[in-house]
């Protein structure tokens, strides 16, 4: 391994521990004080040690039960779980610890000034913001990926879905330790918005579109926006089913920040074209994205 992928190994490390520790935090200082409770294996340590009351910091819970999943994943799925994953399993955990038993950071914040509902909107932000700079570096923090993994071995379910049902269980029992609907509630806020901040930091400066264009003036277009934007454009034969007409349809993959240069090019050229616009959901290559494996 030479010095500039030893940098990078290390700059992704010290990035996946700074997602972490955003992650944790939004748990210890806002959710856990308030007794929201969100989804995944920290959720289950919350319940555990709020609502049976076990004498255990949620960190050490945490890794207790994260360690027990990476055994079971090892046995059941063979060595699949990189260094990553151990990294950030055991990250997890000494991030609880920092910030409950060593910092107390629960103690930074009065949050019935805040009220339940915007430390269910703060918790899920910061949780989406950490776990999605960590998944952005390649790491992650173990928990209930490794039993949807498990469970889609032996049965046709996708594992998005698994982890969905298994965070909707896990938030619904919290009622158990406030016993009150209003924080079960509360714990499906943080799941759609740690979800809706997550899918912005992974997506969001990655964004593309792809742009079909009908127009008689499309080679006028597609040399404009070559021109112009920096983005290659293709020309596709087509032919209208209802007139009969060969025609040529102009595709165009564009990043979100070109979009609304493209969109004033087409509309200064032809005001009649008939423009269709969809996210495209990845888009590798030449000035785009690198594919990685």
């Amino acid at each position: 391994m030479n010095a500039k992928n030893i940098k990078h190994e290390i700059v992704s490390y010290l990035l996946i521990t700074v997602g972490i520790l955003v992650y944790t935090f939004g748990w210890a200082a806002f959710m856990l004080p308030a007794k929201i409770v969100g989804g995944g294996v920290s959720g289950v340590s919350s319940v555990l040690n709020i609502a049976l009351g076990v004498p255990l910091p949620i960190g050490v819970i945490n890794f207790i039960i994260n360690g027990i999943l990476l055994a079971v994943g090892f046995k059941v799925l063979g060595p699949k779980f990189g260094i990553g994953t151990i990294f950030g399993i055991v990250m997890s955990s000494l991030c609880f610890i920092l910030w409950q038993q060593v910092l107390h950071v629960e103690n930074l914040f009065d949050v019935s000034q805040f009220g339940d509902f915007m430390c269910a909107i703060i918790g899920g932000v910061c949780c989406g913001a950490g776990i999605g700079l960590t998944f952005m570096m390649g790491g992650n923090s173990g928990g209930t990926d490794i039993i949807a993994l498990i469970i889609n071995k032996y049965h046709n379910v996708s594992p998005g879905k698994v982890i969905m049902y298994l965070d909707i269980f896990i938030i619904g029992s919290s009622w158990f330790v406030s016993h009150r609907i209003e924080n079960v509630i509360f714990g499906y806020i943080v799941m759609v918005t740690m979800t809706y901040v997550l899918d912005m930091v992974l997506d969001g400066n990655k964004q593309s579109y792809q742009v079909m264009v009908f127009s008689p003036k499309n080679d006028e277009i597609a040399e404009t926006v070559t021109n112009e934007v920096g983005r290659g454009a293709t020309l596709l034969d087509a032919e209208g089913c209802y007139t009969k007409q060969q025609q040529k349809v102009l595709l165009m993959l564009v990043h979100r920040t070109d979009k609304p240069r493209v969109m004033q090019i087409i509309h200064n050229i032809d005001k009649n074209a008939f423009i269709s616009v969809s996210k495209a959901q990845g888009v590798y290559g030449k000035n785009f994205e690198k594919l990685k494996f």
